[in-house]
């Protein structure tokens, strides 16, 4: 499963990053391959994933947005066994740990604003090993050219992504994929 995610991001670096459940339909009609779920609840989150996955596309939850649900070991095993993700994100690396001892695809989000938190998000890396990592914002072409120079899992860029050049600039730092919440982009 880990190749599929990343093969699809690297045919198609845009990755859907979907806020509200009235923008899926058109996340799934667009060129994309694999879609950020960021808006789902315990209620509905199963059907959405399978709608993505019919689709023939990539479905990842953030898991710390999903609502009515606990953050333990046991809502991990939950989305794992019945929502049915292709892969996870979340910014805990108690999460992203969980989950890949699962043998879930896992996508950690760091949000990087100081040397400090480079610091920490290459030590936390190294430690947890996610199978990709998303930095934020993702309008930092010299910091993803740092990060991918220094770690060997794929980058992907996040946050503030509003146009193409952002997108073509974070590819062109190293990153495999940017997500965006811009719909417009979704089709390039």
């Amino acid at each position: 499963m880990k190749e599929t995610i990343i093969d699809k991001v690297e045919l198609n670096p845009i990755i859907a990053a979907v806020q509200n459940v009235e923008d899926l339909e058109i996340a799934i009609k667009s060129q994309v391959s694999t879609i950020f779920l960021l808006c789902a609840d315990i209620f509905n989150a199963k059907s959405l994933v399978d709608r993505i996955r019919n689709a023939d596309k990539s479905a990842l939850i953030h898991i710390d947005f999903l609502e009515g649900i606990g953050k333990d070991a046991k809502a991990i095993d939950y989305i794992i066994q019945v929502i049915q993700p292709d892969g996870v994100i979340s910014t805990k690396s108690s999460h992203i740990k969980i989950a890949k001892e699962k043998g879930m695809f896992t996508i950690q989000r760091f949000f990087l604003i100081d040397n400090k938190s480079y610091e920490m998000t290459t030590k936390s890396v190294k430690s947890i090993e996610p199978d990709m990592i998303e930095i934020m914002p993702g309008v930092m072409p010299g910091v993803i050219h740092r990060i991918t120079r220094q770690l060997s899992i794929p980058v992907i860029a996040g946050g503030l992504i509003s146009s193409k050049q952002d997108i073509m600039e974070a590819l062109k730092a190293g990153a495999l994929g940017a997500s965006t919440g811009k719909k417009a982009l979704w089709e390039l």
